[in-house]
């Protein structure tokens, strides 16, 4: 394969990379640092992916005699000059087909929960962003919509303390403040459309969580009350609601681990490295574009080379 078929597949290399890396370098991050980077690396990844295997498929697509007369290139010049083989070229074109069926389902399906998510808080009574549900059950979570609303029950004000109450309300507030359940909505449509992602997917909605902790710590002044309040909810709570998030998300013993210990540094080498892996990533993307450009390009000025040459000396 020549210089043109690597450049094609580096990509694809870098995304995994990425995909792979991801999470690893997350966790060494400050967590509104990590969600950000954790989610701008899933949609790098994510649209890196789905172009080369689509470039790729393409340069099967393109032999099709009738795509090809409307790109008006030759389809015989561009399979000789292709580095792809066909059955390669095939496979990538039907994993395309696969990544949009999926983003499409996973799509639909995310899109019913939203509106699920805002019908309820539609209905709910309206008392500025809380709403407390007569429920003995213990229940405390986030629900997104126009605008959302943090839901806790009478059970879970009963289970905690005070202070420990308004750490949770304070949690629960910094997911509806940042908009945390749009990061997690990208993540999954990411992870949708390359399966590498779902582990970017888990450390994201743990970063997230860690970002509503640290959020709460200093609107209460105090991570060690914010670890109490996490685990007491933990220990008594139910599931919420698949459109919502809750205090109780995520890897709850190292979210207690993690408020207990000094808070995290900021560390510019790990995110600049990451930086970096990312740029790479799209430069190597914008190389590939370049390649199969110049390779239609070819087809199509030797195609219109031939038809001129047919013009000046018929048969």
């Amino acid at each position: 394969m020549g210089i043109s078929g690597f450049a094609l597949w580096l990509p694809l290399l870098v995304s995994a990379v990425v995909a792979l890396t991801a999470p690893a370098a997350g966790r060494r991050l400050p967590p509104r640092t990590a969600a950000w980077l954790l989610t701008t690396a899933a949609v790098i990844a994510a649209g890196a992916w789905v172009t080369v295997l689509a470039m790729i498929g393409f340069t099967l697509v393109g032999q099709i005699p009738e795509v090809a007369e409307e790109g008006r290139w030759s389809p015989h010049l561009l399979a000789a000059d292709t580095p792809v083989d066909r059955p390669v070229a095939a496979a990538c074109a039907m994993a395309v087909l696969v990544c949009a069926v999926t983003l499409t389902v996973v799509s639909w399906r995310q899109a019913r929960l939203m509106v699920d998510a805002w019908r309820e808080c539609r209905d709910l009574p309206v008392a500025g962003d809380l709403v407390v549900v007569d429920d003995p059950v213990p229940t405390a979570f986030a629900l997104p919509g126009l605008p959302g609303r943090v839901v806790v029950s009478s059970g879970m004000l009963r289970a905690l303390s005070a202070d420990e109450r308004r750490a949770l309300l304070a949690h629960e507030r910094a997911h509806l403040r940042h908009r945390h359940h749009v990061f997690l909505l990208v993540l999954q449509l990411t992870a949708a459309v390359n399966p590498l992602l779902r582990r970017v997917v888990g450390a994201g909605g743990f970063a997230l969580e860690r970002w509503a902790d640290e959020e709460a710590g200093a609107v209460v002044a105090d991570r060690g009350l914010v670890a109490r309040a996490v685990a007491r909810a933990a220990l008594a709570t139910r599931g919420a609601p698949a459109a919502a998030m809750a205090a109780t998300g995520g890897p709850v013993p190292q979210r207690v681990r993690a408020l207990l210990a000094p808070p995290p540094p900021v560390r510019r080498r790990p995110a600049l490295a990451f930086a970096a892996l990312l740029v790479a990533c799209c430069a190597s993307l914008a190389v590939a574009g370049h390649d199969i450009d110049g390779l239609f390009d070819a087809a199509t000025t030797a195609n219109t080379a031939g038809a001129a040459h047919c013009t000046v000396h018929p048969r």
